[in-house]
């Protein structure tokens, strides 16, 4: 069978792919000028990832964030040298008009869910970039900026504002379309803008938004400049910003090629993992390969090896599998993660990015690792984790077991096969890879328990079987080899049998124990809002807001407060 998703699909046709390159970009131009690189958002307005609507006043779909996405993935890897980013319109008189709002009146619900989840990610991988990759970001705002634009330029360390008299600020999903700001508006406002509630409130109900002077003094914005010397003010920012980044000015990047994808009947399969799909259980079965050799021998060779070094290529895989089955498997409501090979060789890799974080790249790929393994906790489907004889769960890696809903481990080995199942905690387990909670995955697990935490890492770098990676709550169950293949059908079986709205609200509840973030309620809210209010007939009913946006009728409410 031929590969389905061999190019990328043209608007409307085939599944959605987040696969893409600056040559391929429709709505943002990327320009890099030594220490300084602007994102300037141009949007085609025929460019719909869907025919029916068009995308006017720089308004977006998915598709234009997924260019955004893969620019900002792009600039932290092929550019270490850029440290500062300038977000700012192609266009004149218009910023940008936020989510194109008859691409979310035509869109089935579950689009609606996956396109905010996306958008509120990508915003998280530039706030992540300026707090730990040292890339600062400045949103250069002249015209418009409503919605899900002024949510961009929220994301970004410094807004400035043209003070014209007709330029804003505004979140008018309230008013306007009788749903909520869906990319962590109202959370950012409060949170990280520190706007009053009480000013927050009038901000987020007013369709006209707020200018000048007033967005300034309430903290909406961080600079305004007028017309005349709006340029200058941006150039003098940027330097300044740039004055605060630890970017190197003579590293060498690293060139993220085409990830390579095929799909055949009910398999898909890359360089470094396979899955299968079992429809009769809504599972999707994923087995990553481990490493086939060892790391380099020093920084020069992992530049040497580029988006080849397994890890940051076996992220990207992941990455883009994770993201295929959200936008075009909704029916697969479980995934169920194995691995193949030498657990000795993947701890080498993971000790090797350690040894080298303080280098720029190998600090990129354990922050990439960061940012996937925080967009699997956050993927809507569940996860079991299954470690069996010849597994590699080590490190990084051993983090998919951790982030597991459910992890089954082999007790003893498979009566034809003498190995026994082992996992390796290492360092990078106690500390790289927070989840949106800020806690560690295996601190979740032992919620309040400082001592269990403290007892497992006395195993770092020990190979632990059943019993022990039990006793450190690293997996869930331990059965041998005559109740194994039950266990697991039941498990997945079960999970099949129950309602799928039930399972997200519950894994979403129980994932991010603990302490809350700005993170953490962005998500939050995110799952209870958007799964809530964009069904209900005050927004998407035959008189609802959404429905009626644009037509000149005003929206029907039910006013019975629920």
């Amino acid at each position: 069978m031929p590969d389905k998703t061999a190019t990328l699909p043209s608007a409307g046709d085939g599944p959605i792919d987040v696969r893409t390159a600056p040559d391929r970009y429709r709505h943002w131009r990327l320009r890099v000028d030594g220490r300084i690189a602007t994102l300037a958002l141009d949007v085609d307005e025929s460019g719909g990832l869907a025919p029916g609507y068009e995308l006017k006043l720089n308004s977006y779909d998915l598709g234009v964030d997924i260019e955004l996405a893969d620019a900002v993935q792009r600039l932290r890897f092929e550019h270490p040298e850029v440290a500062v980013v300038v977000i700012r319109s192609g266009r004149e008189r218009v910023f940008c008009a936020g989510a194109n709002i008859r691409m979310l009146g035509a869109s089935s619900h579950a689009h609606k869910v996956a396109f905010c989840k996306f958008t509120n990610e990508t915003r998280c991988a530039i706030e992540d970039a300026s707090a730990h990759s040292g890339q600062r970001y400045l949103c250069a705002i002249s015209g418009t900026a409503a919605g899900g634009g002024y949510e961009l330029a929220m994301a970004a360390d410094w807004i400035l504002l043209v003070d014209d008299g007709s330029s804003a600020v505004s979140l008018p999903e309230v008013a306007l379309l009788g749903v909520l700001p869906g990319t962590g508006g109202l959370v950012r406002v409060v949170d990280k803008r520190k706007v009053r509630r009480d000013r927050a409130d009038y901000f987020s109900t007013t369709e006209e938004g707020v200018r000048g002077r007033r967005a300034l003094e309430w903290g909406l914005v961080d600079e305004i400049a007028p017309s005349s010397r709006f340029e200058a003010a941006v150039e003098t920012r940027a330097h300044a910003l740039a004055a605060t980044s630890d970017r190197p000015v003579g590293a060498r990047g690293i060139r993220l090629r085409g990830i390579e994808r095929h799909i055949h009947g009910e398999e898909i399969h890359y360089a470094h993992l396979e899955a299968g799909f079992n429809r009769e259980v809504r599972a999707c079965r994923i087995r990553i390969r481990g490493p086939t050799g060892a790391p380099p021998a020093d920084i020069d060779g992992l530049t040497g090896a580029g988006d080849a070094f397994w890890p940051l290529a076996l992220a990207r895989e992941i990455e883009d599998l994770v993201l295929h089955l959200r936008h075009n498997e909704p029916d697969i409501g479980t995934l169920v993660i194995g691995s193949e090979g030498d657990l000795t060789a993947v701890a080498a890799h993971d000790a090797f990015l350690l040894a080298h974080r303080d280098d720029w790249l190998a600090r990129e790929i354990l922050l990439y690792w960061k940012r996937l393994l925080k967009r699997i906790d956050l993927t809507s489907r569940s996860l079991i984790a299954l470690v069996e004889p010849g597994s590699c769960f080590a490190g990084f890696l051993l983090e998919l077991v951790l982030a597991a809903d459910r992890g089954y481990m082999l007790d003893g080995p498979f009566e034809d096969d003498g190995a026994e199942a082992a996992v390796r905690l290492t360092d990078s387990n106690f500390g790289c890879f927070p989840g949106v909670n800020g806690l560690t995955r295996l601190e979740a697990r032992c919620l309040d328990d400082e001592e269990a935490v403290s007892r497992a890492r006395q195993q770092t770098g020990r190979d632990l079987t059943a019993a022990g990676a039990g006793s450190n709550r690293l997996v869930t169950f331990t059965p041998d080899d005559i109740d194994w293949e039950d266990e697991v059908r039941i498990a997945l079986e079960e999970r099949a049998a129950f309602s799928p709205d039930a399972l997200t609200g519950m894994e979403a509840s129980l994932r991010c124990p603990g302490p809350e973030t700005m993170e953490s309620r962005i998500f939050g809210r995110l799952t209870a809002w958007q799964n809530w209010i964009f069904q209900r007939e005050n927004a998407v009913g035959e008189r609802g807001a959404l429905t009626l946006y644009g037509t000149g009728a005003r929206a029907d409410f039910d006013r019975r407060r629920v």
